[in-house]
């Protein structure tokens, strides 16, 4: 408050996008995830963009990213082969 130049600044809300770095999720069952992220920015829209998470090649996170994703592979079904040929719909 009694910086000219902080009063200044905050009232120019001249503030920059933090494109990457590293977020911390908790995750219930797997516990603490730290994923590395990167921000798309669609410069045709400014109001779209696109995050990407990431973990560290073999880290701890991946491990309980590899977790949760291996509960998905095992409930999924393949189609047989005539639901293959005879799609419904």
């Amino acid at each position: 408050m009694h910086s000219d130049t902080f009063r200044r600044l905050w009232a120019d809300h001249d503030v920059h996008a933090q494109t990457t770095g590293t977020k911390r999720f908790h995750h219930p069952v797997v516990g603490d995830l730290a994923l590395d992220y990167v921000v798309l920015a669609d410069e045709d829209d400014p109001e779209q963009s696109l995050v990407i998470y990431s973990p560290e090649p073999a880290s701890p996170s991946a491990e309980a990213l590899g977790i949760l994703a291996s509960w998905t592979s095992a409930t999924t079904v393949a189609p047989t082969p005539e639901q293959t040929l005879n799609p419904p719909g």
